[in-house]
C-alpha cells in the first residue's frame, strides 16, 4: 500500500492540534471546541476537529478537519456537541489504535485535547503510551515511511472533563455538571407547585451511577425532604428514618414531599434502592397514606444550552488546555485541566483517574465512610448541611444547653440578589436545631428603626419554621432588603433596638452597603455596647464587589440572567446577521459581570469601569467592526455583542456607543442599544446561588455560636468577632472586617483593591478576536461627593 502525503511540521513551537469530544455530551463542550480553537489559532498553530470522538480518529477522512476562526462562531450557546460524540469499540483493540495512530500522522496533528469522562481520558492516555509502538508498527508493516513518522514521534494530549456527575477528583467541578443541576433544580421546582396544590409527595430520580453530586446539590437547593446517594447510603432502618422525618413534616403544615433518589441508591447492604420501593413505602396506607407519584428525569439532565459557569469554566480550560499542549514536553505526564482555588490548574491525569475509581471500589466494598472521605471536603459539608435543613427540630440532642443558646438577629442589607433567602432559610434552620432563636429584622435598617409596631406582626420577631422551608427556591428577600446604613438610620437609635431586644449575635446578609454596615457597627463599639457582639456578614450582591470574598450569592444568577439575555438579543439578529447589540450590565463599579457575561456570550467587546474608555478606543473598536462585517461571509448565525458596565464612562454610554457605532458604519450593518436593568437580579436563583448560600450561611452560624459566650471585653478583643465569611480559592474563609476594610477596600469605588478576575478581560479580548485597541490613559472612575458624605473615606 503506497504511503499517503503527510504535512511538514511547524516550525518552533507550532502544533497541528486537533479537539476532540468523546463518552457522553455534556453542555459546556462546544465552549471547550472553541477556545481550544481559536486559541491555537491566536497562537500560531493550526487546529483541527475530530468529529464524532475516537470513531472519527479511527475512520479518519472527513471526520478530521481543518479549522478556521469562523467555523466556531457562535458555538458557545449551542447544546450538546457540535462534532459529535460516538462509542467506538475499534479504539479498544491495538488494530483501532493503530489506524488512529496513522489518520494523526497522515494529518500531521501531534497534540490532541480530549473533553470527555473518565472512560475517554483513561483510552487516551493508553493511546499516548503506546504511540512510540504504534509508529514502529505502522513503518514495519509499510503503512507509513520513517521519514512520515519522525517528525511526529512524541504525541501530546491533554484532557478537559465533560461530566454531569461532577465524578473526577481532583477537580471542583466538571464541564457540564451544573448546568445539569440546574435542569433538575428546574424540574423540581415545577414539581414542588403541583405536588404542594395537590398534597402529594414525588420521588424524584436523577442520574449518578457511582457519585450522588446531582442528587445531593438538588436535594440542598430545592429543600428536599429526603435524598439517597451511593457514597452515604442510608442505614438500615432507612425506612424508619425516612417516614419520620416526612411525618414531621407534615405535621409542621407542608403540603408536598420531594424525595430524591440518584439512580446509583443503595443500602448499606448493597442492595439497590428504587423509586417504586420508596413510592410503595410513602404511599402504604398503614402508614403515611400519601399520594405519591414517581419523575424520572432521564437524558432531560444533559440538554440544552449551558449555563453561564459551564461556559466561561469550559472556555478557561480550553484555553489552559493549548497552554499545556505547547508547554508539554514528550517526558510531561499527561494532564487533565481542573479548576482549583478559583484557579485553573493542571493535574496527572493518571492519578485522578486511579482515585475516582478508588470511590466505586469503596462503594462496592462498603467502606462509605472512605468512599465520603474520597470526594472533597466541600461534598462532606454539603452533606452535612444538607442534614441540617431536613432534620430541623427533630433531634433534640442537638441542642445546646439552655445557658448557651442565643437570639440571632439576621438582617438583609442593600439590594436583592438571588439566595439571600435560600441563606435565611439554611441559617434558621440551624438555630432552631440548636436550640437557638433567630430573629428576624424586616426592610433592613429603615424598616428597623421605624419599627414601632406599624406593621401587624412587627418589624422585629421570631422566625417561623413553615415559614420559611418554603424559601429555598425564592429570589428576592422575604423579609424586604433597603441600602440605608445605621449612621442614617441614626446610630443611636439602633444601639438602643440592639439592647431592646437582647441581641446575642448579628448575622448580616448582604452587598458592598451592607459590608459597609458591619464596618460601622465594629468601630462604634467602643461608645456602644450594645454592639460588642459577635457578627458576621455574608456577601449577596449581583455585582460581586465585596472585599473579603471572591464569590458573592446572587452573582451567579445574575450571569445566567444576562447570558439568556444576550442569546435572545443575538438570536433576534439572525434575519439580517449584520447587526451589532451594545448591551448595558449593572455591576456598580466593579466590571466582573460586564467581564464574565462577556467570556460567556463571546462578546466582541467588553468595557468596565476598571479599564474605562476612551474615543480612540471606540474609533479603534469600530474600526474592526467595519473589518469584520467586510469579510462575513454570512455564514454565522446571529449577532454581535459589545458589553458595557453602567458605570465604565460618565460620557459613554449604550446608547451614545450604539448611535457612533451606526453613524461609522454608512449603512454596510446596524446597531443597536439594549439595557435589561433589574431583570439581571433575576427570578429563580441559581443552584450555584442556593447551594453556596446553604453552606455560607450554616458556617456563619457556627461561627457566631462559638463565640456567644464572650464576655464584652473579650469581643472588642478579639478580631474574629466581625467577620465577612468568603471563598478564597477553594477555601471558606472567615476574614477580621477590621482588616479587610483597612488594607483589602478601595472605598471610592466600592470594590476590593484587587479584583481576581481582571486576567479574564484579556481571554474575553483574544478569543472575540479584538485586536490590541489604545487604552485610556486613566480609568473613567472617581470620588463622587455622596461617597465622601456617607463617610466611605
Amino acid at each position: 500500500m503506497a504511503p499517503h502525503q503527510t504535512p511538514p511540521p511547524l516550525s518552533g513551537k507550532r502544533r497541528r492540534i486537533a479537539m476532540m469530544t468523546s463518552g457522553g455530551d455534556s453542555p459546556g463542550m462546544n465552549g471547550a471546541t472553541r477556545a481550544v480553537i481559536r486559541t491555537a489559532l491566536e497562537r500560531g498553530c493550526e487546529a483541527y476537529c475530530v468529529y464524532e470522538g475516537y470513531e472519527g480518529l479511527v475512520q479518519g477522512g472527513n471526520f478530521i478537519r481543518k479549522m478556521e476562526w469562523s467555523d466556531v462562531r457562535g458555538w458557545l450557546s449551542e447544546g450538546g456537541t457540535l462534532i459529535g460524540t460516538a462509542r467506538c469499540m475499534a479504539f479498544y483493540e491495538r488494530p483501532g489504535r493503530l489506524k488512529a495512530a496513522r489518520n494523526m500522522v497522515l494529518n500531521g496533528i501531534d497534540a490532541l485535547v480530549i473533553c470527555g469522562g473518565d472512560g475517554s481520558l483513561t483510552g487516551a492516555d493508553k493511546f499516548r503510551s503506546e504511540w512510540p509502538s504504534l509508529l514502529k508498527e505502522l513503518v514495519e508493516t509499510k503503512q507509513l515511511t520513517a521519514e512520515q513518522v519522525e517528525p511526529f514521534k512524541h504525541l501530546n494530549i491533554v484532557g478537559l472533563v465533560g461530566s454531569i456527575d461532577n465524578d473526577m477528583s481532583g477537580t471542583d467541578a466538571t464541564i457540564g455538571c451544573f448546568s445539569a443541576l440546574g435542569r433538575i433544580c428546574e424540574m423540581v421546582d415545577y414539581i414542588e407547585a403541583t405536588a404542594s396544590s395537590h398534597s402529594r409527595a414525588f420521588v424524584i430520580e436523577v442520574m449518578g451511577r457511582h457519585c450522588g453530586w446531582l442528587a445531593l446539590m438538588a436535594g440542598v437547593a430545592t429543600g428536599a425532604d429526603f435524598i439517597f446517594i451511593p457514597e452515604k447510603p442510608r442505614a438500615d432502618r432507612w425506612r424508619e428514618e425516612m417516614c419520620t422525618i416526612v411525618a414531621r413534616h407534615r405535621q409542621l403544615g407542608k403540603r408536598k414531599t420531594i424525595v430524591i433518589v440518584a439512580e446509583g441508591a443503595h443500602d448499606q447492604q448493597g442492595n439497590k434502592i428504587t423509586p417504586e420501593q420508596i413510592k410503595n413505602l410513602l404511599a402504604d396506607k398503614q402508614g403515611l397514606a400519601l399520594d405519591t407519584r414517581i419523575t424520572t428525569l432521564g437524558h432531560v439532565q444533559r440538554g440544552g444550552s449551558a449555563c453561564a459557569y459551564d461556559r466561561y469554566l469550559a472556555t478557561l480550560q480550553g484555553v489552559e488546555a493549548v497552554n499545556a499542549v505547547l508547554d508539554a514536553t514528550p517526558t510531561t505526564p499527561t494532564p487533565f485541566i481542573a479548576i482549583n482555588e478559583n484557579k485553573i490548574t493542571r493535574k496527572p491525569l493518571v492519578q485522578a483517574v486511579e482515585d475516582t475509581k478508588e470511590v466505586a471500589k469503596a462503594i462496592e466494598a462498603r467502606d462509605f465512610d472512605r468512599a465520603m472521605g474520597l470526594r472533597d471536603t466541600e461534598f462532606s459539608d454539603f452533606y452535612n448541611s444538607y442534614m441540617t435543613t431536613t432534620t430541623t427540630d427533630i433531634d433534640d440532642s442537638k441542642k445546646v444547653a439552655l445557658e448557651k443558646r442565643m437570639r440571632i438577629a439576621i438582617i438583609h442589607v442593600g439590594a436583592p440578589a438571588g439566595g439571600v433567602n435560600a441563606a435565611t432559610r439554611a441559617a434558621v434552620a440551624y438555630c432552631l436545631t440548636r436550640g437557638h432563636t433567630p430573629i428576624a429584622i424586616h426592610n433592613g435598617f429603615a424598616g428597623f428603626a421605624r419599627h414601632h409596631d406599624d406593621e401587624p406582626q412587627g418589624s422585629v420577631r421570631p422566625f417561623d419554621w413553615l415559614e420559611v422551608d418554603g424559601w429555598a427556591s425564592k429570589g428576592g428577600s422575604e423579609i424586604g432588603m433597603n441600602r440605608e446604613i445605621p449612621s442614617e438610620s441614626g446610630m443611636d437609635l439602633i444601639a438602643d433596638l440592639f439592647k431592646l431586644y437582647k441581641f446575642d449575635g448579628l448575622f448580616i446578609i448582604g452587598g458592598f452597603e451592607a459590608f459597609h454596615a458591619l464596618s460601622q457597627l465594629r468601630r462604634a463599639r467602643e461608645q456602644y455596647p450594645s454592639f460588642r457582639i459577635p457578627m458576621t456578614l455574608l456577601p449577596a450582591t449581583i455585582s460581586n464587589n465585596v472585599p473579603g470574598t471572591e464569590y458573592s450569592i446572587g452573582s451567579d444568577t445574575c450571569l445566567n440572567e444576562l447570558v439568556r439575555y444576550c442569546d435572545t438579543i443575538k438570536q433576534s439578529a439572525s434575519a439580517s446577521r449584520r447587526r451589532v447589540f451594545v448591551i448595558e450590565t449593572q455591576g456598580g463599579r466593579s466590571g466582573y459581570i460586564a467581564t464574565l457575561a462577556g467570556l460567556s456570550v463571546g462578546a466582541v467587546a467588553v468595557y468596565t469601569p476598571e479599564e474605562g474608555i476612551s474615543i480612540s478606543m471606540l474609533a479603534a473598536d469600530i474600526e474592526h467592526l467595519k473589518s469584520v462585517f467586510a469579510h462575513d461571509s454570512g455564514q454565522s448565525r446571529a449577532g454581535r455583542l459589545i458589553l458595557i458596565n453602567e458605570k465604565a464612562s460618565k460620557v459613554y454610554n449604550a446608547k451614545l456607543i450604539a448611535d457612533m457605532i451606526r453613524e461609522e458604519a454608512r449603512d454596510r450593518f446596524e446597531s443597536r442599544d439594549s439595557i435589561p436593568g433589574h431583570v439581571q437580579q433575576g427570578g429563580v436563583p441559581s443552584p450555584m446561588d442556593r447551594t453556596r448560600a446553604v453552606r455560607l450561611a450554616i458556617k456563619c452560624i457556627e461561627h457566631l455560636e462559638s463565640l456567644g459566650q464572650a464576655s464584652e471585653e473579650e469581643i472588642s478583643n478579639n478580631l474574629m468577632s466581625a467577620t465577612v465569611i468568603g471563598i478564597r480559592g477553594a477555601k471558606v474563609v472567615f476574614s477580621p472586617m477590621k482588616e479587610v476594610e483597612e488594607n483589602e477596600t478601595d472605598w471610592p469605588n466600592r470594590r476590593p483593591k484587587n479584583e481576581f478576575w481582571t486576567p479574564l478581560k484579556a481571554v474575553v479580548d483574544t478569543l472575540s478576536g479584538r485586536p490590541n485597541v489604545p487604552r485610556p490613559e486613566s480609568p473613567a472612575v472617581g470620588l463622587k461627593a455622596k461617597d465622601q458624605k456617607r463617610g466611605l473615606i
